[in-house]
């Protein structure tokens, strides 16, 4: 026996699901208006659906972030387009991720997706989210940043990059400088102790090849010194203590470290779509094609 498919039915089943008003209608239809079924029914469609949108470029998104007193955690959330990506329900997605990353302390991505809010998991609902939204979405990363002696700060720009800073020593605003600047010029290492061999090696042939003319005649000492002194520049370049601070350039942030009797124990830059390669969209050829027989 049917059970009437109403309004306030329809409506109990979205608020119960989140998936959109069409979609719980027809869930209902099909299990002759079974709420239970066609809540299940949408569960396995989303992950149909949210299955097949997998495999396309999500490099939009937000930097979402969580905290507490001992900690601050950042996670990037993506999808395909800006449009989504400022929706009340793909934020709300985010801020969900990174308040079970604060509070669970992951050790992998699959790891968060499998962690429950409520009665489901957070990878039930970005399944839920694709469906609703029709556009592949993706938890991508995560960092927890614990407090470490001195003062901790997030910042966010835009909500596309956000930057955790915890300082070994020093106060809430410096640590709140520090943030800003790593936002600003994005180093990659926090200092020259802190760069792999490997990536100094690799610069140092760079170097060597694009200095080679330069050395022709020179005596092998001052050439060495020459080689020496822009291996040194570059690890200045990418690391956060070498780099001119952001606020007053005529200092760097290592000397501006020891004024204020501080340091860094670790720093975490997330930006949205880092290193995603997005795919370059001909929409004249598009049309063109779609318009041949």
């Amino acid at each position: 026996m049917s059970t009437p498919i109403t309004a306030s039915l329809v409506k109990e089943l979205r608020d119960r699901t989140g998936a959109g008003m069409g979609d719980c209608k027809k869930a209902l239809e099909a299990v002759g208006g079974d709420i239970e079924k066609a809540a299940e029914k949408l569960r396995i469609d989303g992950m149909a659906k949210a299955d097949k949108k997998g495999s396309r470029t999500a490099a939009e998104g937000v930097i979402a972030t969580a905290s507490n007193d001992e900690a601050v955690a950042l996670v990037e959330v993506n999808c395909e387009t800006d449009f989504v990506a400022k929706g009340d329900d793909f934020k709300a997605l985010g801020e969900i991720a990174a308040k079970l990353a604060l509070k669970h302390r992951p050790a992998t991505v699959e790891a968060l997706l499998a962690l429950k809010d409520g009665e489901q998991t957070l990878e039930e609902l970005r399944r839920v989210f694709v469906a609703k939204a029709g556009e592949n979405t993706t938890i991508r990363r995560f960092e927890v940043v614990e407090k470490s002696g001195g003062a901790i700060a997030q910042y966010l720009h835009g909500a596309r990059i956000g930057v955790v800073v915890a300082l070994s020593a020093g106060d809430a605003d410096l640590a709140k400088d520090i943030a800003m600047h790593v936002a600003a010029s994005s180093p990659r290492y926090l200092d020259a102790a802190a760069v792999p061999a490997d990536v100094i090696d690799a610069e140092r042939k760079i170097i060597e090849a694009q200095s080679a003319e330069q050395a022709v005649g020179k005596p092998a000492e001052i050439v060495a010194k020459m080689l020496e002194g822009k291996v040194r520049k570059f690890l200045a370049e990418i690391t956060l203590v070498g780099q001119p601070f952001v606020k007053d350039p005529d200092q760097t942030v290592e000397k501006l470290l020891k004024s204020k009797n501080a340091g860094v124990a670790r720093f975490v830059r997330l930006a949205v779509g880092e290193g995603i390669e997005k795919k370059q969209v001909d929409f004249a050829a598009e049309v063109a094609a779609a318009t041949q027989v």
